[in-house]
């Protein structure tokens, strides 16, 4: 209950703030930034709140309650968008100094200070957090606490890298910063860093008043958190912790978690020292390349969210045709994201792996049992294909064979209601040999997963110049609703990124032919910044799966290096999956000689290595397989785990001395082309000068949105199968096994989900 005479004598009102006071004397203060659709901290909102807290410096409540006006969500962050309006590191140093100057005021405030939220509490929101005596959060699977400045090249600079060591020692508070990672509200209760939480049928108010009233204050508890500060301690873990730190990242490339590292050991006992190191690193690191550039792939990652909110398409049912390596995880994946989905295949015997798959993806993800026995419940097994009468979404997924899937669709077509949305997960095969099956060819799309679907975060939403743009838009839509980042590509072949990928792979394997250590190749993609080299690359997507990509997109053109992969997979050497490839494989890691590159220039081979495919991606921009450079860079980041901190391949071509044209373009010599015949003349030469050329013509646009926890790189993957057993197996049983019938209908009985011979991918 709110006094009038107490609402009379608090400042205000505040464009982003509301305060309140009640019986007790509590102020309770609310942040609800105007205009924005979630809380972040800009210098405007700063103000603000240096005007409140020079009122309640003068006049002291009883005690202070920090809380959220926008339901389900706490505070994201600080505004990013302004790290972009200067390069000036001096001003940069004065805006984080005015900063500390007002969360150490919030601190020393004589009375009782408690936090309580639900959401996200990220960034400058924990920051701000810690200034205050008690934490409460709402026990819901959408409260996230943590520190993901890593995730944009710098660590925490609002005193978080001090006040969390303070709260929860050196190695929990050093993990959480150099990680990035988000605690769910009992994990980081577990650590300390939230000192109660509420069930969801509790009241956060009333745990906030209580905590009020009873001066209850955090304390770091553990003789273990306590010596983790100590001098000797602080040296020990360092050099763990650079050790490991290296093993994901090197300096050169993300130098923020290395400066936060020698910071801790330098003095990390000292909260004080601690955030006067702030402000004299982070605004260089600021101003820093590999900043710069995640900030661009943060911009990057919300235009793809932006796709998927072009229609409000929402899917409830979902069905899915093949049970292998593909359509199962598909499968799995949906039924994880809380749709109903069934899964169909042409026997029981092959959709139990999928299900069995699906188990242990949902007690990884969900781990509570009650969430886990609901997602099993929700993915069916469905031989008959019953699932297709109810379905607002039904997805392909079987094996790469044209008329094997028109049949499927011919079989299929009369079950489909109107709205139901047809996709399938081709890797190759153009929409319109598919989609004339249909009465109105306009409905189908092509909806491209990446294998392993759980890790790899982008989804092609595949169109061609008959598909119906609104189906095209609830393709993204639905990938959105399943957690996945929507990429619209044109229908050619290999879309855009195994058709970049494969000149990348295809010339690896050149080069290794040519004599050069599969281990250097990898070693120095590595040190160039991809998350694995093309070698081990091509293990781990199977070299069946690569040989039958390059067939399909080089043909006869891969000449040499195409029966190589053939002799290999005759000898059923298909990479990780079956032990050995250009590696031999234990325990899921390759097996390497360490000492293979040297003598090796690294630098010079990541250059040969890396050259087809900017060449082929300024291909894939002058072919407009993309709408734009900024969708086709987000594309390959998060599609192939292009290093983050180079912005994207045509930032990259653009802002360095790199020379790509999309003239080099591998699949136009193969093909026999110039790769333009369908372009205007003005877009024949897509070379460096001509990208920056377009640079200058277009601003470069900022977007705040909700911080997320998804990671701005990824490994690398495949649509296609990555278990080697089934893929020819399912195609030759589609193909003749009834005598007096030609193979064409055979195959397509044989993919036909009536007849109970739902096709499998794998």
């Amino acid at each position: 209950m709110v006094t009038e005479a107490a609402e009379s004598s608090l400042p205000g009102p505040f464009k982003h703030w509301r305060l309140e006071t009640d019986l007790d004397g509590i102020v309770w203060l609310y942040i609800d930034r105007d205009g924005e659709k979630v809380n972040s901290l800009s210098r405007e909102v700063f103000e603000e709140l240096g005007e409140i807290v020079d009122h309640l410096e003068d006049h002291p409540p009883t005690g202070l309650v920090l809380t959220s006006g926008k339901s389900g969500s706490f505070i994201v962050g600080a505004d990013v968008r302004e790290f972009d309006e200067t390069r000036d590191v001096t001003v940069l140093q004065q805006g984080i100094r005015d900063v500390h100057a007002l969360f150490d005021r919030i601190e020393k405030l004589r009375f009782p200070k408690v936090v309580a939220f639900e959401g996200f509490c990220l960034g400058g929101g924990l920051e701000l957090s810690l200034c205050f005596d008690w934490r409460i959060a709402l026990d819901h699977d959408r409260t996230r606490i943590g520190f993901p400045e890593v995730n944009l090249g710098i660590y925490p600079g609002y005193g978080g890298s001090g006040r969390a060591l303070q709260a929860v020692g050196g190695m929990k508070g050093m993990e959480i910063m150099l990680t990035g990672r988000m605690l769910r509200a009992r994990a980081a209760r577990g650590i300390g860093l939230i000192d109660q939480t509420v069930s969801v049928h509790g009241s956060l108010r009333w745990a906030a008043r209580r905590a009020v009233l009873k001066k209850r204050k955090h304390k770091l508890s553990g003789i273990v958190d306590r010596l983790s500060l100590t001098g000797p301690a602080r040296k020990f873990l360092a050099g763990q912790m650079r050790k490991q730190t290296r093993r994901k990242a090197r300096p050169e490339h993300y130098p923020a978690p290395f400066r936060l590292i020698d910071e801790f050991e330098a003095h990390g006992d000292s909260q004080t020292a601690m955030i006067r190191a702030e402000a004299e690193n982070v605004p260089e690191l600021l101003v820093g390349d590999t900043s710069t550039n995640l900030r661009r792939v943060f911009r990057l990652m919300e235009q793809l969210k932006a796709q998927g909110k072009r229609s409000d398409f929402k899917a409830r049912r979902v069905h899915v045709i093949g049970a292998g390596v593909m359509g199962g995880d598909i499968a799995a994946w949906c039924a994880l994201r809380g749709l109903e989905v069934t899964l169909q295949d042409r026997e029981m015997k092959y959709i139990e792996p999928a299900l069995k798959r699906a188990s242990s993806l949902f007690r990884k993800k969900l781990k509570k049992p009650a969430a886990v026995a609901a997602a099993k419940a929700r993915l069916r097994a469905d031989v008959e294909g019953e699932g297709v009468k109810r379905a607002d979404v039904v997805i392909e997924a079987i094996f790469e064979n044209r008329d094997a899937k028109r049949a499927l669709f011919e079989n299929l077509k009369a079950d489909l209601q109107p709205h139901t949305l047809v996709a399938t997960n081709t890797s190759a095969i153009p929409l319109g040999e598919l989609s004339d099956v249909f009465d109105d060819p306009a409905r189908l799309i092509g909806l491209h997963f990446f294998n392993p679907v759980a890790k790899m975060p982008l989804v092609e939403v595949v169109h061609d110049k008959g598909t119906n743009s609104d189906r095209v838009d609830d393709g993204c839509s639905f990938a959105t609703q399943i957690g996945k980042y929507a990429l619209p590509v044109t229908s050619t072949p290999g879309f855009l990124v195994n058709r970049v990928l494969v000149p990348y792979m295809y010339t690896a394997m050149t080069m290794h032919r040519d004599g050069i250590p599969k281990e250097a190749l990898d070693k120095a993609a590595v040190q160039f910044g991809m998350p694995m080299g093309p070698v081990e690359l091509v293990d781990t997507v199977g070299l069946d799966v690569g040989l039958g990509v390059i067939d399909t997109l080089l043909g006869d053109a891969a000449g040499e290096d195409r029966k190589v992969l053939e002799s290999m997979v005759e000898a059923g050497k298909k990479g990780k999956k079956t032990g050995e490839g250009f590696y031999k494989w234990d325990k899921g890691k390759p097996v390497r000689d360490d000492d293979a590159h040297k003598g090796h220039d690294l630098e010079q081979i990541a250059k040969d290595l890396v050259q087809p495919y900017l060449d082929e991606c300024l291909a894939c921009l002058r072919d407009e397989v993309v709408e734009d450079k900024d969708l086709l860079d987000a594309g390959m980041i998060f599609g192939t785990g292009f290093a983050p901190f180079r912005g994207g391949p045509v930032h990259y071509i653009e802002t360095t001395d790199a020379e790509a044209s999309a003239d080099g373009s591998l699949l136009d010599a193969a093909r026999g082309n110039s790769g333009a015949s369908n372009q205007s003349t003005t877009k024949q030469s897509a070379t460096k000068k001509a990208a920056k050329k377009k640079a200058a013509r277009k601003k470069a646009t900022s977007e705040s949105a909700e911080s997320d926890d998804g990671r701005t790189s990824s490994a690398p993957g495949s649509s296609e199968s990555s278990d080697g057993g089934r893929d020819g197996n399912a195609s030759k049983k589609a193909s003749g096994k009834k005598a007096g019938k030609k193979k064409k209908k055979t195959a397509a009985k044989k993919a036909s989900p009536r007849k109970k011979t739902g096709s499998k991918d794998d």
